[in-house]
C-alpha cells in the first residue's frame, strides 16, 4: 500500500478557485496482535507494517530478535498485523504510556528507569550530517509525512515514512531485523521532533548519534544526557546545534576513520 492517497480538492488563489488532483498521507489504525492476544492498536501510515510491528516488539524488550518470531501475517485488509512467537508465553515489559508521539503514541517501557551510558567511537562532522539531512529531505515525495533514516558514512541504509514520528524509529529497527544489519555505531536522522519516546528507542537501538531538522523536547535532553546519546537538533547545510555528547560532532572531516 503506497503512503499517500488520491484526493480532489478546491484551490482558492488570488481570488480565483480550480479544482486540483493531489494527495494527503494515509492514516489508519493498526491492531497488533501476538501469539493472538491484541497488545496494542498503533495509529499509522498502513505501509511496511510488518517492520512497524516488529521494530515496536523488540523496542519494548518483548523479542530480543528475529529468533524469537515464528511468524508475521499481515491481514488482507492491513487493518492487523499478526505476530507469532516461538515461545508460547509472553509479558508485558509494564503498563502502557501514552506519549506524545503524532496521534498519541504508546510505550510499555519505563522513560524513568536508568540505563547504562552509551559508549561509542564514532565521530561525525558537522557537514556531513548537513549532507545527509539534505539527502534525506530529498527522498520525501509526499507532504506531511515524517521521514526517518540510518545512515552510515556518507550513505542512507534505509529510509522509512510515516504520520507518526515515533513510528518510524520502530520501522527503521524492523528493518535492521529482517536485513540483519545492526544499528549500533550508526547515525539516525529524523525530519521530525526528538520526543522522549523517540530518543528511548533510539538508545535501546544502541545509536550514538540523533540528529533532527527540528527540535528535540527537554525529556529527550534530559534521556540523552543520561545515556550519553548525541543528540543534534536544526540540522541545516551550514548550521546545528549538538546539544548532548557533544564531542562527538567535530570540526574537521578528515579526523575520523569513520567519516
Amino acid at each position: 500500500m503506497d503512503v499517500s492517497q488520491a484526493v480532489t480538492f478546491r484551490r482558492f488563489e488570488n481570488g480565483r478557485s480550480e479544482t486540483v488532483e493531489g494527495a494527503v498521507v494515509r492514516e489508519g489504525r493498526v491492531r497488533l496482535h501476538v501469539n493472538g492476544r491484541e497488545i496494542a492498536t498503533l495509529m499509522c501510515t498502513p505501509h511496511q507494517i510488518d517492520l512497524l510491528a516488529l521494530g515496536f516488539l523488540r523496542s519494548e524488550g518483548i523479542i530480543a530478535g528475529l529468533a524469537d518470531v515464528r511468524r508475521v501475517v499481515i491481514c488482507p485488509s492491513a487493518a492487523c498485523v499478526e505476530v507469532w512467537l516461538r515461545r508460547a508465553e509472553f509479558e508485558l515489559p509494564g503498563p502502557p504510556t501514552i506519549t506524545s508521539g503524532c496521534g498519541g503514541g504508546i510505550t510499555f517501557a519505563d522513560l524513568t528507569a536508568a540505563a547504562q551510558p552509551l559508549t561509542s567511537e564514532l565521530r561525525v562532522s558537522a557537514r556531513q550530517l548537513g549532507r545527509l539531512l539534505r539527502a534525506l529531505q530529498e527522498t520525501q515525495r509526499t507532504r506531511g509525512i515524517h521521514t526517518s533514516a540510518l545512515a552510515e558514512g556518507e550513505t542512507l541504509l534505509t529510509v522509512v515514512e510515516d504520520v507518526g514520528r515515533h513510528n518510524t524509529i520502530d520501522k527503521l529497527w524492523g528493518y535492521c531485523l529482517t536485513h540483519d544489519i545492526s544499528p549500533q555505531e550508526k547515525i539516525l536522522l529524523s525530519t521530525g521532533r526528538i520526543s522522549s519516546e523517540m530518543l528511548n528507542k533510539a538508545a535501546r537501538m544502541g545509536v550514538p548519534v540523533v540528529a533532527t531538522r527540528t527540535s528535540p523536547t527537554s525529556l529527550s535532553l534530559a534521556l540523552a544526557e543520561a545515556w550519553h546519546v548525541t543528540l543534534v537538533g536544526y540540522v541545516r547545510r551550514d548550521s546545528l546545534n549538538v546539544y548532548t555528547a557533544r564531542e562527538r560532532v567535530v570540526e574537521e572531516e578528515s579526523t575520523d576513520a569513520h567519516l
